[in-house]
């Protein structure tokens, strides 16, 4: 019976340092994902002079999971739009969406913000927007990959260590 009870212990322990290592390790790619869908966005708007509805219908076929969900669920509020303005839509799309994903606070703001100048003034100014989002967001970026390259491989080993203990402590 102890030793199901050691390994229990030390699996669960184990797993969780896995999941927040994992987080370290998804937030640079999904930050670099947002980098490329903020892009295109600025290729659609600038040489295509798309509408932010069909360049989003864009994106969704072309980005992987989980940006793409974000564009596919400002899709649907898009569509169902009910007199709203896009930096509400957008706003709401960012709320229930970041909870989905292993990014911060920090990213999140530089995203709202963005979307609170998306469609908002003319091609040259929104170009400017977007190279700022993208200059912030890469920043980002850069800061995730040395967290993950610091933090990844102790988050697994505090995981099965911390496990270890608790079993030494408790037997």
């Amino acid at each position: 019976m102890k030793i199901i009870g050691i390994i229990l212990i030390v699996s669960t322990t184990t797993l969780i340092g896995f999941a927040l290592a994992k987080r370290y390790r998804e937030r640079p790619r999904q930050l670099r994902q947002l980098v490329t869908a903020l892009q295109s966005l600025e290729s659609e708007i600038m040489f295509g002079l798309t509408p932010v509805f069909e360049a989003a219908s864009h994106l969704v076929e072309q980005l992987p999971s989980p940006s793409n969900r974000f564009f596919a669920d400002l899709l649907v509020l898009l569509d169902k739009r009910d007199g709203r303005a896009l930096t509400d839509i957008w706003s709401e799309t960012t709320e229930s969406f970041w909870t989905q994903t292993a990014l911060k606070q920090a990213e999140k703001e530089i995203w709202k913000q963005f979307g609170q100048t998306l469609g908002q003034s003319d091609r040259e100014n929104q170009k400017k927007h977007i190279r700022l989002a993208i200059s912030h967001l890469e920043r980002e970026e850069e800061e995730a990959r040395i967290a993950q390259q610091q933090y990844e491989k102790m988050t697994k080993s505090l995981g099965i260590l911390g496990g270890l203990l608790i079993v030494l402590l408790l037997f």
